[in-house]
């Protein structure tokens, strides 16, 4: 998506992406804990100034992109993310 920068922070047991809109200055967010060796993927948030441009989607496809550079599994507790994973069969090697 053009415009979009979606950046990852990694605070030790847990992180976040944030999606930053060219415009404006809402913030999408991803959260995550560690729990053991699987990432458990809890919220999305996006502020509803930039919904509705696919900004959560692009925040959980960069998710799985790093979960597969980096051998991470996923349990995907927000709804939103477990039915992404449901939408994408070809994730379920990525489910915890």
């Amino acid at each position: 998506m053009d415009g979009l920068d979606i950046t990852h922070h990694d605070h030790g047991t847990r992180g976040e992406y944030r999606a930053h809109l060219e415009g404006h200055d809402e913030t999408g967010l991803l959260t995550y804990v560690w729990r053991g060796d699987s990432l458990v993927a809890d919220h999305t948030i996006v502020p509803p100034e930039i919904g509705g441009r696919g900004v959560a989607a692009e925040l959980v496809l960069r998710l799985v992109a790093d979960a597969r550079a980096n051998g991470w599994k996923i349990v995907p507790q927000c709804s939103y993310i477990d039915a992404m994973f449901r939408r994408h069969p070809d994730w379920a090697d990525l489910r915890a």
